[in-house]
């Protein structure tokens, strides 16, 4: 009987340690719900990264775009580029392939530069009346970029994206500014 007590006494403490752990984990996690209404046509073309979470495959690149276009399978190709280390460094691009993760109405898509080894990419927050600045995140709070169609944001908007970002829960103390040039070629 004293080992069933203590058994079911250890149950518990473990099953209390799990519902904390769990809870503490989504305290932790952002709100990462993408928008609706989105039209992919108009999100289509050149985007220029104006702020983004550090990350292993953007270590060093500065002046980075991305550009996003159909492809005849119905798929959309993404072209990452960027500049190591300076705006004038060498000049680096991945190829990949995007697909929606659901309803073609989200901002969700999936996001693959690998084999069929795909990441979440949610659109968090869209200029739904011009598509000139996104805010997009993955499913977990490693991934944030706040992206322009220039390669300059209006300071305003700038704030308005950070707010939301805070309000989703996400960190903004390791958000980093990444320089662009002010005349593209």
């Amino acid at each position: 009987m004293q080992i069933m007590k203590h058994t079911i006494i250890t149950l518990i403490f473990i099953a209390g340690l799990s519902v904390g752990a769990s809870s503490d984990r989504n305290m932790n996690s952002p709100d990462t719900t993408p928008i609706t209404g989105f039209e992919l046509e108009r999100y289509l073309g050149t985007w220029y990264e104006i702020a983004r979470f550090p990350n292993s495959f953007e270590k060093n690149l500065v002046g980075v775009t991305a550009n996003y276009s159909m492809k005849d399978n119905g798929k959309v190709k993404v072209v990452n580029a960027g500049h190591k280390n300076t705006l004038d460094g060498p000049y680096k691009t991945v190829v990949g392939k995007a697909k929606f993760a659901g309803d073609p109405d989200t901002g969700q898509l999936k996001v693959s530069f690998f084999l069929f080894f795909y990441g979440d990419y949610h659109i968090l927050k869209l200029d739904k009346e011009h598509y000139q600045y996104a805010l997009v995140g993955g499913s977990t709070s490693k991934y944030l970029w706040i992206l322009s169609r220039e390669p300059q944001l209006d300071d305003e908007i700038y704030n308005e994206l950070l707010k939301e970002a805070d309000s989703r829960g996400y960190d903004l103390s390791l958000l980093e500014k990444v320089p662009q040039k002010s005349n593209p070629l």
